[in-house]
């Protein structure tokens, strides 16, 4: 029986159940369909056609509750692809069923930079004249979480960093969200490279990865967006990225383009040069020190950075060379935030059963910074803070943390 999608991986799952409790949602339910065992039993299911998409909404729900956080991949001893096969699964639905009205909203205007400049520009405007808090009170309650959940406003825009007489160079992923809303991570990024003598190279033509979209099953736009950034950075030698989500689907280009003829190469030598931020700054730092820092912070795993790149030890180590900066470690930092993407919009019901947990973890450290390594997290902790009226507690990127403290030296 010829199959809906690739389903190539799926039968190495032996049923052994290492992963229910590594998956967030099986952990707030206990539901056999809420875990990643029971997801991949949906997967093949649509895959053989025994399950008719186009009328069985119980199964794309369960589907659309996953957060492809990719905690089950991690502990998987058989080595089931899962990441890859929830999104290929979740192509299969969109051609069913098409994307949601959120998700074709959300996906249309981070692929389109004027979009996201356009929506900063008016929260600024509305932030300063005092309309934004005026509307709010009159907002129901799905528009005032997506006000809540809004990247920050008036943040400074990215400022490229001269190097004199650099020792080696790097394209850096601007991304949609980062450079709409963190700009000045990115600046933070370039001045802590400039310390360590590497230089930012401008590349142009560069445009959002493509995660939301492949994640929520968009394949056609991920795969446009995917082939416009190997061209754009063809002559990097090493692509850095600042953003976990970002670079974890950067890595997983060759496999997105592994059956388009002239592409396949190219993705594939694009994902071996692609390095998380504090992956690359672990490597080239030596035995240097990042100044002095006093305060006493927690660190949260991204999702795309622990689970999907096994990039754990790297964040924490640079954060070790801070001097007076007191790293104190939260229970369960690897487990989802509830942000992955848009899922906080789209479920908000489990994004908050996850958030709040993540919550009670950072406060028992008693931080007076928690500490990540992508935007989403940013957005769903400094939120999750707000709603508990600890907005005092900042939320950094581990390179505005480096920053902070090289510029005090």
């Amino acid at each position: 029986m010829s199959t809906v999608f690739d389903t190539t991986g799926l039968e190495r799952c032996i049923h052994c159940g290492l992963c229910l409790e590594a998956c967030p949602t099986y952990r707030i339910t206990q539901l056999e369909t809420e875990s990643p065992r029971g997801r991949l039993h949906l997967m093949g299911a649509i895959a053989d056609r025994r399950v008719d998409l186009g009328r069985n909404d119980a199964t794309v729900l369960h589907l659309d509750r996953c957060l492809a956080c990719r905690a089950c991949e991690a502990v998987c001893p058989s080595g089931v692809p899962y990441g890859r096969l929830i999104e290929e699964t979740r192509a299969a639905v969109v051609r069913s069923r098409g994307i949601t009205p959120l998700g074709r909203v959300l996906l249309w205007s981070v692929s389109r930079p004027w979009v996201l400049r356009a929506m900063a520009a008016v929260l600024a405007a509305s932030e300063r004249t005092g309309l934004r808090r005026l509307v709010f009170r009159f907002l129901p309650p799905r528009l005032r979480r997506l006000d809540a959940l809004a990247p920050p406003v008036g943040r400074p825009a990215y400022r490229p960093v001269q190097v004199q007489s650099p020792r080696l160079s790097v394209g850096l992923l601007l991304g949609c969200v980062m450079r709409a809303s963190y700009g000045d991570v990115h600046t933070a990024t370039a001045r802590v490279l400039a310390r360590l003598g590497a230089a930012v190279v401008d590349t142009p033509d560069q445009t959002c990865c493509g995660a939301l979209h492949a994640h929520a099953g968009d394949k056609d736009e991920a795969v446009r967006l995917a082939k416009r950034n190997i061209v754009a950075f063809e002559q990097a030698e090493v692509i850095l990225v600042n953003a976990a989500g970002c670079g974890a689907h950067l890595k997983s280009y060759a496999h997105l383009l592994e059956d388009r003829p002239n592409w396949a190469e190219r993705a594939s030598a694009l994902a071996s040069r692609v390095r998380d931020v504090s992956e690359f700054l672990e490597t080239i730092a030596g035995e240097i020190s990042f100044g002095e820092l006093a305060m006493r912070v927690t660190y949260q795993d991204p999702c795309h950075l622990a689970h999907a790149q096994g990039i754990r030890a790297e964040p924490r180590a640079l954060l070790s060379r801070v001097h007076r900066l007191e790293l104190v470690e939260m229970a369960n930092a690897d487990v989802c935030c509830g942000s992955a993407g848009y899922y906080n919009l789209a479920q908000p019901e489990y994004a908050d059963r996850l958030l709040e947990p993540k919550i009670d973890a950072i406060l028992a450290t008693r931080p007076d910074a928690v500490v990540t390594g992508n935007p989403g997290c940013m957005l769903q902790l400094a939120a999750g803070l707000r709603s508990r009226g600890r907005a005092d507690i900042a939320v950094f990127h581990v390179v505005e943390v480096l920053d902070r403290a090289l510029s005090a030296q």
